[in-house]
């Protein structure tokens, strides 16, 4: 797996998966994004990520991910601080939002690479700036898209949600097994 996100690795855990961690190089992920293609640009972005990692080792099933929350067309990935993640919370605050991740597998020596999004709309209620401070007084909020953890004690914040509860808690589990399949299908096809 190209993260080091624990929560994917949880995900890959209950999925029956074994695997090893190897995560990419750093990149400015924010110069990959482009508002104008969210669906392509996060698609690319957990691309390349995966490739970082599958380059140096061809022979191994990689799979990396990525994951945004958009909301009226304004991407919030990870806050950079405390007041950072205050503002997402209180702009998140009262509406819904769109948790989008990107994900890919890639084997360098089947040539084999796929990538997939999904989409899960989450709907906030009214949360008042009392709330936010005492969520924000954990360090839960840090390292995750849009600030909160729906898995977390920001469930409180959730009237509802609409698409796959575990693409908001960072890797969507269909799409996931759907690439796996793909593989699988094309290797059997390959071997035959």
């Amino acid at each position: 797996m190209a993260s080091g996100s624990p929560r994917r690795k949880t995900i890959l855990e209950q999925m029956g998966f074994t695997f090893d961690i190897i995560k990419p190089e750093s990149i400015d992920e924010n110069s990959y994004l482009d508002c104008n293609d969210l669906h392509g640009s996060i698609q690319r972005l957990a691309g390349i990520k995966t490739e970082l990692v599958a380059r140096n080792h061809p022979d191994m099933l990689v799979l990396g991910a990525d994951t945004i929350v958009v909301k009226d067309q304004q991407v919030m990935g990870k806050p950079e601080d405390r007041d950072d993640a205050f503002a997402m919370l209180q702009f998140l605050s009262g509406s819904k939002h769109t948790v989008i991740t990107g994900i890919a597998l890639e084997c360098v020596s089947e040539k084999f690479l796929r990538t997939s999004v999904s989409c899960t709309e989450v709907f906030f209620r009214t949360i008042s700036d009392c709330e936010i401070n005492y969520y924000l007084s954990s360090d839960e909020y840090k390292d995750k898209a849009g600030a909160y953890a729906i898995q977390g004690n920001a469930m409180i914040f959730v009237e509802k949600i609409a698409g796959c509860y575990y693409n908001v808690v960072g890797l969507p589990v269909t799409s996931t097994i759907n690439l796996f399949k793909d593989f699988i299908d094309r290797k059997e096809s390959a071997d035959v």
